[in-house]
Order: structure tokens, then sequence, then C-alpha cells
């Protein structure tokens, strides 16, 4: 008895492996559509999460700035009112203004009075800076997950100089504290400005972020 073959649906056959096929690819691109989805719902959300922090940090940072920038200016005038004797001999309308413009940073103990209109004031100062607790927990959050490589190379660049700003500014901070712990006048003046000139630059690096971070989307 001769030995027959079946015929072959070979029609059929390629159409099971054209459905495994698009079935597989199908499969393949909804997992990564997926994957797509929920990156860029992580990097949005971490995005905001950084908007925030940067927003709090510009309202303590403005508010701070202008208290402790008192100081220099503070001292600065107060040497101006001084003689060749290291002495404060002024009119009381002129001492009262000084101490009316530094209400927090100087009282008056006791005035004598030396002629002409004029008297000797004696004064306490009071020195207070004021703590500016500057966080970085959303963008050390955003480093920890590696969502932030998904930022995009500018939007990255301009977050990390932000940051790195953002700790020169405490550690000069740290160093005033340090200071005005010695009672050294001349060091917490000293860094003081500089600060100053670290914390406007820092300002203007939040408001330019916090303006433009849609384009880190």
């Amino acid at each position: 008895m001769p030995f027959k073959l079946k015929h072959i649906n070979w029609k059929y056959i390629f159409g099971e492996i054209l459905l495994l096929f698009v079935g597989i690819n199908l499969a393949i691109w909804f997992n990564d559509w997926n994957a797509s989805r929920a990156i860029q719902k992580n990097k949005e959300i971490a995005l905001t999460k950084i908007k925030v922090e940067l927003e709090a940090n510009l309202e303590q940072l403005a508010e701070n700035h202008t208290e402790n920038q008192k100081i220099p200016k503070f001292f600065q005038e107060l040497d101006s009112l001084k003689n060749d004797e290291d002495e404060l001999l002024l009119t009381p309308q002129r001492w009262n203004a000084f101490v009316n413009s530094y209400p927090d940073l100087i009282e008056t103990i006791d005035s004598v009075s030396v002629g002409n209109g004029k008297y000797k004031y004696e004064g306490d100062t009071t020195i207070f800076l004021e703590i500016t607790d500057l966080s970085n927990i959303a963008w050390e959050i955003s480093k920890s997950t590696g969502i932030f490589h998904e930022f995009g190379y500018d939007c990255l660049y301009e977050l990390q100089g932000i940051y790195h700003t953002q700790n020169l500014v405490k550690s000069e901070l740290k160093k005033a504290t340090e200071a005005l712990g010695n009672k050294s006048i001349d060091d917490l003046i000293r860094v003081l400005n500089f600060m100053g000139q670290l914390e406007e630059q820092l300002e203007n690096q939040y408001r330019d972020m916090i303006e433009n971070i849609g384009n880190c989307e």
C-alpha cells in the first residue's frame, strides 16, 4: 500500500505564524508603552515635587536674605557714625534715626550731653542670624530612584547647578554661625557679604528653574 502525504495547508500555517508574530510584537509594544507611561508619570511627579521644593526654598531664602544682610549694613553705618576716638557723639535726632532703622540690632543704654546739642551714646547690640533650612529631599529622591536621568541634559545640568549653589550657601551660613559664636564681627561681616552674593545668584537660579521647569518634561 503506497504511502501518501496528507495535504498541508500552508496558508493556514503561515496565517498562524503571522498571528503569533503580531501578537508577540503587540505584547512587547504594550509593555514598552506601559513602561514609558510609568516613566513619564514618575518624571512628572518628581518634577512637581522639585518645583514645590524650589518654591519653598526661594520664599525662605528671600526672606532670610533680607534680614541677614541688614547686619553688614548695620555695622557699616555704625562705624560711619563714630569719630576718630571710636565714640558716638551725635544729636538725638541722628541717633534715634539710626536706632529706629535697626530696632532688632541695637538699643540705647546710656547718653551723656557733651554740648552743642550732641550726646555721647552707648548702645547694646544683639545679633541674630536667620537660619535658612534649604531642602534637597525631592532632588535626592529623584537621584536615588534614577528618574533624574529622564530630565534631559539641559534640565539636569541646571538642577545640578542649583543644588550645588544651595550647598555653597549652606556652607557659608555654617561659617557665619561659627563666626558669630566666636564673636568675630569682622569674620561675620566678611562671610555674610560673600553669602549675600551667593544667595542672590541662587534666587535667580530658583526663579529661572521654577518658570521653565515644564521644559524638563
